[in-house]
């Protein structure tokens, strides 16, 4: 018999009471996007149980080197990934001393919510940080649909039966890994790590194909009344940039850290102002606050809404599985970027690699033409039309001479870089 762990709602996709055998599987089913970035549902705060971190930056990517036992005429050498790129959203939390990680804490009235609606992810819960310590935490972050280079997070704590100390330790992590990797290889090369009171900044470039990203951070600390934060701190370490504070934290009064990202890649700037850039995007995006920010940005995706949305009367279950389908497209893609494609999985995690899959035009293209604005399904259509040289040259490897072209089955520039190659042209 089915059994079904996630609620109906028509608008919200909702899981009530944390299982940690599920939750790489709700990692996926609860992403967030924005066309540009997007991110598995990772909590912010430290998890040691099974997890599969992701943050992807659209059309950054690596050409894992292929891995099997036999070549044939044609195999491609690689297979193209969209990468496992900074993890911006860590805050590590400490409540009078113990780590705050729901692998080793009993946790209640845990519920994780994706509104598709807004472009939100919500989670909430409370959390026993020993026998007689009850902390409330509701966390909710978006990827802007406004600005598609920021992401912000709203990160609350309310001790429920105490007053104590919280250390606060919001982080960038651009020590990442791929587990999908063929070769146990690491993609990234670090190049900047640096942190002041307040700001921290990382930045790496991919080995082969030298893309560069840079992230930056900001943050803010808000509770019901004005307290000095304590310990205020900073340190870096290779490919790692943090901030630390500490504050007091009363009995029924809820407190905020709020965490602004700018994430910025060498595909949109030039490589030697990532940094400055990316602290001009964040220090405006500080400045104009997390509550107006998601404001235009639930704006932005009921625009979305209004063109895109298909209505299922009398079966709430069905509504709910048409509205998911419709987000995962518009969040995936935006149309904004003729260089960019729908990768299989969306920002869901690496299967398929985020690669762009022979079918987006049968199967995607039909849903942007009548729900968007023409520009954007021209995009995918040029998507290809630019990568007509590259296909020429895939038929080229197959014996094809003057002009023929065989368009690959998976690609991230045009060139075919499916590791069954086969399947391509049988």
């Amino acid at each position: 018999m089915f059994n079904r762990y996630l609620e109906i709602d028509e608008w919200k996709i909702i899981e009530k009471g944390f299982d940690p055998a599920r939750q790489e599987m709700s990692e996926s089913i609860f992403s967030i996007g924005n066309g540009r970035m997007g991110q598995r549902a990772n909590f912010e705060e430290a998890y040691s149980g099974e997890t599969l971190q992701g943050n992807y930056v659209a059309g950054v990517y690596y050409p894992d080197k292929t891995k099997v036992g036999w070549w044939k005429n044609g195999y491609p050498e690689y297979f193209a990934k969209v990468l496992n790129a900074c993890n911006w959203i860590g805050i590590n939390i400490e409540v009078d001393g113990v780590e705050l990680d729901l692998a080793k804490l009993p946790t209640e009235d845990f519920v994780r919510m994706l509104d598709m609606q807004k472009g939100t992810l919500h989670r909430s819960f409370v959390v026993n940080l020993d026998a007689s310590k009850k902390l409330k935490v509701e966390a909710t972050r978006f990827v802007s649909l406004v600005n598609d280079e920021v992401g912000l997070i709203k990160y609350s704590v309310t001790p429920l039966n105490f007053s104590g100390t919280i250390k606060c330790t919001p982080y960038l992590d651009f020590d990442v890994t791929n587990a999908d990797a063929n070769w146990d290889d690491k993609f990234w090369e670090p190049i900047a790590a640096n942190a002041e009171e307040g700001t921290a900044y990382v930045q790496s470039r991919t080995k082969k194909t030298a893309f560069e990203v840079g992230v930056a951070m900001r943050y803010d600390w808000s509770t019901g009344a004005i307290d000095e934060l304590l310990n205020t701190d900073s340190s870096t370490k290779e490919a790692y940039a943090e901030n630390s504070f500490e504050a007091s934290i009363k009995e029924g009064e809820t407190s905020t850290l709020y965490k602004y990202v700018a994430v910025l890649s060498s595909m949109n700037h030039p490589a030697a102002d990532l940094e400055k850039n990316a602290n001009v995007v964040v220090e405006m995006t500080q400045q104009k606050g997390f509550e107006p920010m998601l404001e235009e940005h639930i704006e932005a995706w009921a625009k979305r809404w209004e063109t895109s949305d298909i209505i299922v009367e009398g079966d709430a279950s069905a509504q709910q599985g048409i509205r998911f389908n419709i987000f995962q497209l518009n969040q995936t893609f935006t149309g904004v970027d003729e260089r960019l494609n729908i990768g299989p999985k969306g920002f869901t995690g690496e299967k398929y690699g985020g690669s762009t899959y022979w079918d987006t035009e049968a199967y995607c293209l039909p849903f942007y033409l009548a729900t968007a604005d023409p520009e954007i399904a021209k995009n995918l259509l040029y998507y290809r039309y630019k990568h007509l040289p590259k296909a020429i040259e895939n038929a080229e490897k197959l014996g094809f001479t003057d002009g023929a072209a065989l368009y690959p089955m998976v690609t991230m520039n045009g060139e075919e870089c499916h590791n069954e190659w086969e399947i391509t042209f049988e």
